[in-house]
């Protein structure tokens, strides 16, 4: 007898595994068979059995975050399977597969009501996540062209979409949907916040509106400028009536248009004497009831600004290049084994300002990512670094990402005994103690001296810091201790080279590196 036939004759058993469903429609396979391939879970949250008898090992796939299903395998036999969820905001569904000697059941669960409403971008970005949203708005830039990754605007803001399925629901295959920058597009989808970008995940296409501009060709070919300035050449295929130009207003300093003749716009760059900077131009025309946009981007190269950690963490994101140069203190190690450094090179940076975190280190400018530059290098904490990199924030926390390094200067760390006991000259030593006896100032014994002379003890016993300065390259006579608050018992750790005086060791002008306040 075959075995859907025995299968069959055992719908009984699958209704006392799916005991609360009122309703029992098997489905079956001749390898396996469910009491339904419907699963419904209240917009509440809650559980909903099904049963599944099967003649072989089994497997149930393609389970979203939001659905859970246990068991999720079994052998051959009766099994009851519970699918459960969490409270949503809106209806959603999902299509799981049971998977038995080879053959596929498909199983669709559906959680309340899907129903959605027209959303703006502002809309969402103040929106709760999870939700799904309807929004319909311009293609500005598109970031990948396998999953379909993309900026999406409308007059109220911009939301990243993050994957888009194509028009059978399938993903990693944006092309063969043809949008371009400058399609108007309506999309539907959850949304998700990932740091502080806002995206919607894996929408579905509902609409697209072709452009009728769009940009052909420009000239030079890579949209960047030199640092002196020049001309920059947009080529445009237009199906509209007329070419109109918006250039953003923290660019009109800068950018200008040349001309328009035709469907070519020449813009004009003034030479550049800060760092790098960027500008998005908008284009447009119109049918005489609708306006059409598209958008180009234009970078122009820069100097390179030296900034200090302090100044650095209140610039505006962007690509502007900048030098920081500082002590490098901690380092974070591989979280797969502490001993050795991150590969990628996060650490952070120290000046007599503050600290900047830089958030991965490059061999050289345009070097490739996860080569362990530190280790590499033989950089450790207390060495001095110089690096060069563009202002980024993540979680609104300011971090320099992907710096390149530039030079370094290596620091040995020793006790106050070894350092004494050093020949006098330009190598730089790192010694950390407790702060003892602060010279104080001659003529106001209630202030410390404004060069900052004072003794550094630890288990080996005392070294004589004649002067502190904020860097390495910092002037003296600035009162860093005052400044910085430091007082005596405090731990100080300080680097500079060994010298001497009448025969008397000592640090001359060390450089702060950071300190603890005494309990």
């Amino acid at each position: 007898m075959k075995a859907k036939y025995i299968f069959a004759s055992l719908v009984a058993a699958l209704a006392v595994l799916a005991g609360c469903q009122k309703e029992v429609t098997t489905h079956y396979l001749d390898e396996v068979a469910v009491s339904s391939s419907y699963v419904s879970i209240p917009l509440d949250g809650g559980s909903t059995p099904i049963g599944v008898l099967a003649q072989g090992s089994w497997t149930i796939s393609g389970m979203p975050a939001w659905l859970t299903v246990s068991p999720a395998t079994g052998s051959s036999g009766s099994t009851n399977v519970t699918f459960s969820a969490d409270k949503a905001l809106d209806g959603r569904t999902a299509e799981v597969l049971l998977t038995c000697n080879g053959a596929t059941q498909r199983i669709n669960v559906i959680q309340g009501l899907a129903t959605v409403s027209p959303a703006t971008c502002a809309e969402i970005i103040a929106g709760p996540d999870s939700k799904t949203y309807r929004v319909t708005g311009t293609v500005t830039s598109i970031a990948n062209t396998q999953y379909g990754n993309w900026y999406l605007q409308d007059a109220t803001g911009t939301v990243y979409i993050y994957g888009t399925l194509d028009a059978k629901g399938n993903e990693k295959n944006f092309l063969s949907l043809g949008i371009e920058v400058g399609d108007e597009v309506t999309v539907e989808g959850p949304k998700t916040t990932y740091g502080t970008t806002v995206e919607l995940v894996n929408v579905t296409v509902l609409k697209i509106n072709k452009s009728l501009i769009k940009v052909e060709t420009v000239e030079p070919e890579n949209a960047e400028l030199p640092i002196e300035g020049g001309d920059f050449v947009v080529t445009l295929e237009n199906k509209g009536q007329g070419v109109y130009v918006e250039i953003p207003e923290d660019a009109k300093d800068w950018l200008s248009i040349s001309s328009i003749a035709g469907n070519v716009v020449t813009f004009h760059a003034a030479a550049n004497t800060g760092g790098d900077r960027s500008t998005t131009i908008t284009l447009k025309t119109t049918d005489g009831k609708k306006d059409y946009t598209t958008q180009q981007d234009l970078a122009q190269k820069g100097s390179i600004v030296e900034i200090t950690a302090a100044d650095f963490n209140a610039k505006e994101d962007g690509p502007a290049l900048f030098k920081l140069k500082g002590v490098v203190t901690g380092i974070v190690m591989d979280k797969n084994d502490p001993t050795k450094y991150n590969k990628y090179g996060n650490f952070y940076l120290n000046d007599d300002t503050g600290k900047a975190y830089v958030y991965g280190l490059l061999p050289e400018a345009g070097g490739a990512t996860g080569t362990d530059v530190l280790g590499t290098k033989g950089i450790k904490v207390g060495d001095i670094l110089t690096v060069v990199g563009p202002k980024g924030s993540y979680k609104d926390s300011p971090q320099m990402v992907n710096g390149y390094y530039v030079e370094h200067t290596s620091v040995t760390a020793i006790s106050c005994a070894d350092f004494n006991a050093k020949e006098d000259g330009s190598d730089l030593f790192m010694i950390t103690g407790v702060v003892r006896d602060i010279v104080m100032d001659k003529d106001d014994p209630t202030k410390y001296s404004k060069y900052g002379n004072f003794y550094v003890e630890d288990e080996t016993g005392k070294a004589y810091v004649y002067g502190l300065v904020p860097t390495l390259s910092g002037k003296s006579g600035q009162d860093i201790l005052t400044k910085l608050g430091v007082k005596e018992g405090d731990t100080i750790t300080v680097v500079g080279p060994k010298s001497s005086y009448k025969g008397s060791p000592q640090m001359v002008n060390g450089f702060y590196v950071s300190h603890t306040a005494a309990e």
